[in-house]
């Protein structure tokens, strides 16, 4: 009765998906995809039908096309394993149960199977090899040494002073005590839990904490600042901001700014500044967090000063503030996609001593920098810098990178000033705001190409002084930062046409042809991918039904457009690190698309579709409203039906650059699959497939690299030289956050720090912990 009912169950099953291929392949065939898929649905169905006859025909027939499936795939994809997978594992699962003593008795066949008593003790051992390889390539290597590297030089170079170490985000270290030979000896030297969140929150804990002294500082997501003793992760004080969070979606601060005030003592010599998500810039004393009463009004300053109406939710700031001159700089966040007429994307200045308006520079206006007078506001809908922003200050120019106008994905009504600022890197005088130059990263921008990331800072090799701008397109520009003008060659190339009434195209986009492009391999139907034929197909099906004319593709109304990078990148806000000793460029980016069409207003407004409002809030992803242009937009990831991305992994790899030629020094896949699988479910199988990331990394002067930013719940340090992974250690939730590496003189050792707080979006968990590495005490 068992054998019957196990045998019904398998010809229910392979009916059922030859009748699924025959339905997906049919109409895939009909776009003039591969037919092959519409084979395999008809293969499985007669098998299906001569199994119920009890047919031996049933076996020669399946494995006949088991052969030919193999042919196929090899032709297809050649010996790439993640391509084969789809294509090969669920055809021949079905076939080795075919070879069972069940199904054979079924269908008639008694005598053994030759061979038979090896074959399937072989596939066990086959499979727990498999297995077993993959759970070795996770184990945490060993120590090969106890030796410690050298202290540092000075005292200032044990500490973190800014968001990316220095003013520029370099996200370079000059520590030596952890090397590529003791690494994988750290181990967690202390942790800190930042507290239950305020009810309704959502919270992002990305923030890259700041050393000073023996003093750690940091923001949650919600706004409270803590302080914490640098050895022992012991708390010092907590500054609650009581932010007014309704509203506001994904609360998330990035770091905090500090700031040593010439020739002061007393309180407030050393400060601490933050900006809130309800729209306040805060400055505190660094040694025991009280608010300093000199700065604005008793230690705030409202940046909703000149915005005119600012719906909440609607402006806000993620980003710590930018230090130059002793000014303060700042942009904001503004809701994706909502309406024509959101708040201004102002950048505006502010002395960091008295809270005093320096300056506003407005992308709408750029040529008055004054404070609007009352009654009058900022120019609304105009492209905002919500990313973190670097300084120079012997130039004395802060750089900014610039997002879209309001909405993203249609442009038709933006004005000629509009279009030079959106999506581009601006260098504004420190002194008065004036735009000294900019350059402009994607024209005219309708894919949500916002640039997402710091702009780094270095001195090149041949001492030109440059600017890396990495970008979701995955081009990265490196400029000379006292002009603007590339360093490597950047061509202009022709994109394609054809957009929906009303909106008007860029003829041609801007490509860094002198660096590699960081958005991973394009598109196509035979890179599709899948768990199994049946969603792999569906992948393609949704492909030939896509528009897809290469990058830039612009969206339509008839048809969805592939999206190519999605909005995750490239590389997005965890921005690149460089080593500055060896020249090197470290970047980890996403291979992800998006699927993407605009609605009509009318189908909009039947759909129901409107802008968020304190009570409704949304994602910037899904549905957006629009509202004020002909067209509403759908944005979401390229996923199958089973929640994983349509394209074939990797999904997201780390690389190292050598900034003196350009060319990839090496590459790796970036991530295991444990944490992440199937409809968002984790597979607890450590398989390196290279995962989404989001956030940044660190270079030491010793040569290594520390990284989080996985989907996968963990944190890394690999050997810059060649990238080979030294030292792995699980972290209570996905490391979506920018590390920091600092020296504690207390014990004379070098720690390394990261916020593990998971991301909603990239579903890699929840967590309040912030975690300190450090090798074990001499």
């Amino acid at each position: 009765m068992v054998r019957f009912a196990l045998n019904a169950a398998f010809l229910l099953i392979l009916a059922a998906s030859g009748a699924a291929l025959l339905w997906i392949g049919g109409k895939l065939a009909l776009l003039d995809g591969s037919p092959w898929y519409l084979v395999t649905g008809a293969v499985m169905v007669a098998t299906a039908i001569l199994g119920a006859m009890r047919r031996r025909a049933a076996i020669w027939l399946f494995w006949v096309f088991l052969a030919a499936n193999l042919v196929w795939a090899l032709q297809e994809v050649g010996l790439d394993g993640w391509a084969l997978a789809p294509r090969l594992a669920m055809p021949v699962c079905l076939g080795l149960w075919m070879l069972t003593p069940w199904f054979r008795r079924h269908i008639g066949l008694v005598a053994p199977l030759p061979g038979g008593r090896l074959l399937w003790p072989s596939l066990a051992l086959a499979i727990l090899l498999m297995v077993g390889t993959t759970f070795w390539l996770d184990r945490d290597p060993a120590a090969t040494t106890t030796a410690y590297g050298l202290p540092p030089a000075t005292t200032a170079d044990g500490d973190w002073i800014a968001y990316g170490n220095d003013r520029g985000g370099s996200r370079w270290s000059p520590l030596r005590q952890i090397t590529p030979a003791n690494a994988a000896g750290l181990r967690v030297a202390w942790t800190y839990h930042t507290g239950p969140m305020p009810q309704g929150a959502h919270s992002a804990f990305e923030a890259n904490p700041l050393k000073i002294g023996e003093r750690l500082y940091f923001c949650t997501g919600y706004n409270d600042v803590v302080a914490l003793d640098a050895e022992t992760g012991k708390q010092l004080w907590r500054h609650a901001a009581k932010a007014d969070i309704r509203g506001v979606y994904g609360l998330s601060c990035r770091g905090v700014t500090y700031y040593k005030v010439p020739n002061a003592t007393g309180s407030c010599a050393e400060r601490i500044y933050m900006a809130t998500v309800d729209a306040r810039l805060l400055a505190m004393d660094a040694a025991t967090g009280a608010s300093c009463p000199q700065f604005g009004q008793d230690g705030a300053v409202s940046l909703l000063s000149g915005m005119g109406r600012v719906d909440k939710g609607y402006y806000f700031v993620t980003s710590p503030p930018a230090l130059v001159r002793g000014k303060l700089v700042l942009g904001g966040w503004v809701t994706d996609g909502q309406r024509v007429g959101e708040p201004a994307g102002v950048i505006r200045a502010y002395d960091a001593v008295s809270g005093a308006f320096a300056w506003a520079y407005d992308p709408g206006k750029p040529d008055d920098h004054a404070e609007p007078s009352a009654g009058s506001s900022y120019t609304r809908g105009t492209p905002n810098s919500w990313a973190p922003m670097s300084s120079d200050e012997a130039l004395g120019l802060v750089y900014a990178p610039m997002g879209n106008a309001t909405p993203d994905y249609y442009g038709g009504h933006r004005t000629p000033l509009d279009d030079r600022f959106s999506s581009a890197v601006v260098a504004l005088d420190a002194n008065t705001g004036a735009v000294r130059w900019s350059f402009q990263t994607t024209h005219h921008d309708l894919w949500d190409y916002d640039v997402p990331a710091q702009p780094t800072l270095v001195d090149l090799p041949g001492g030109v002084p440059g600017l890396i701008q990495p970008t979701k397109r995955g081009e990265i520009f490196v400029l000379d930062r006292r002009t603007g003008r590339p360093v490597f060659p950047v061509k202009e190339r022709a994109v394609p046409q054809g957009g929906v009434p009303g909106e008007r195209l860029a003829a041609t986009q801007p490509y860094s042809v002198g660096l590699p492009s960081f958005g991973g391999p394009k598109p196509s139907e035979a890179g599709m991918w899948g768990l199994t034929p049946i969603d792999q197909a569906l992948c393609r099906l949704r492909f030939r039904e896509a528009r897809f004319e290469g990058d830039m593709t612009p969206l339509g109304t008839h048809q969805p457009t592939i999206v190519w990078p999605g909005y995750l990148g490239g590389v997005d806000w965890g921005g690149i690190s460089v080593d500055k000793a060896r020249g090197l460029m470290i970047v980890n980016n996403n291979q992800v698309a998006n699927y993407d069409r605009l609605i009509t207003r009318a189908d909009a407004d039947r759909m129901g579709v409107k802008p968020m409002n304190a009570e409704h809030m949304s994602d910037v992803g899904g549905p957006v409203a629009q509202l004020g242009v002909p067209y509403a937009a759908h944005i979401m990831p390229f996923l199958s039906p089973l929640a994983i991305p349509c394209q074939q992994p990797p999904y997201g790899r780390i690389s190292a650059v050598d900034l003196r030629t350009g060319r990839i020094a090496w590459s790796h896949v970036f991530g295991t699959s444990r944490d992440s699988g199937p409809i968002a479910l984790p597979t607890f199988l450590p398989i390196p497939m290279g995962v989404p990331n989001i956030g940044g990394s660190v270079v030491t002067a010793s040569g290594l690299i520390f990284v989080g930013a996985t989907q996968e719940h963990a944190f890394r340090a690999y050997d810059v030289r060649t990238g080979r992974e030294l030292w792995k250690a699980r972290l209570p939730a996905g490391g979506n956050a920018s590390p920091s590496t600092y020296w504690s003189p207390k014990s004379g050792r070098q720690f390394v720090v990261i916020a593990a707080g998971g991301h909603g979006a990239m579903l890699s968990g929840y967590s309040d912990e912030i975690v300190a590495y450090a090798l074990p005490k001499h």
